[in-house]
């Protein structure tokens, strides 16, 4: 996934992400399947229907019109977004990060036409693949990217904690173990307490002891929980 910086109105760079080219694919597919499935089931209807020909035909070009105006609607009065690109977070943007406008949408479009249609979506993947920002010769061609809002969580954010100014951790001997480490003591922690497996604890208390050389009083509850908040406290310090 590429970042690239957006520049606000109140000149505050931002880093955002460029949508992966996975999500993309699956945004088109779940897209291309609502268009059928509108399709499909408008033919079915026009079938049913007691008209003769010409009639039928002219019907069904005035009703195939949301099929065929599919993208440009949906991004245009869904914020950048479509059915497909809603369910995987995605969506289109400026890349200064602002709201594209009609004219915007409309040329990627347009250009999907290039992009998707003719080649399959060949051209599209390889534009992106080379150019860079996520974009397509539509996009290029709009001033467009597809950026992704999935919020990227790390390890260290679920180990934050809140403390009190006079907080002080008990055992600086916690810094020797990794973020991926800490991450599973407290996922361990967090659910034998809800299941009241006071065994687990007790087994995550000694194997923390054994490999920390710490020695305390503290109850195993306590110690585990304290251990998890000093890690937490000297995470915040770097």
């Amino acid at each position: 996934m590429e970042q690239f910086q957006i520049e606000t109105a109140q000149n505050i760079s931002i880093s955002q992400n460029t949508a992966n080219l996975g999500d993309r694919m699956l945004a088109y597919l779940i897209d291309s399947f609502v268009i059928m499935a509108y399709t499909i089931l408008m033919i079915i209807m026009l079938i049913s229907m007691d008209i003769d020909m010409e009639d039928m035909w002219a019907l069904y070009m005035l009703m195939g019109l949301p099929a065929f105006l599919y993208y440009l609607l949906l991004e245009t009065f869904m914020d950048g977004k479509t059915i497909g690109k809603g369910l995987m977070k995605i969506r289109v943007v400026k890349l200064d990060g602002s709201k594209p406008g009609f004219s915007s949408y409309f040329i990627r479009w347009i250009l999907r036409v290039i992009d998707v249609t003719i080649t399959s979506g060949g051209l599209a993947v390889l534009t992106i693949l080379i150019r860079g920002n996520g974009q397509r010769v539509g996009d290029i061609a709009a001033g467009t990217t597809v950026i992704s809002e999935k919020k990227r969580v790390g390890l260290q954010d679920t180990l934050l904690r809140e403390f009190p100014e006079d907080y002080a951790p008990k055992y600086p001997q916690v810094t020797i173990f990794e973020d991926r480490e800490m991450q599973t003591i407290k996922e361990l922690y967090d659910q034998a307490r809800r299941n009241g497996n006071h065994q687990v604890i007790l087994s995550l208390s000694n194997q923390i002891k054994k490999v920390t050389q710490i020695t305390t009083a503290e109850k195993p509850l306590d110690f585990v929980d304290t251990v998890i908040k000093d890690y937490s406290y000297y995470t915040q310090q770097l």
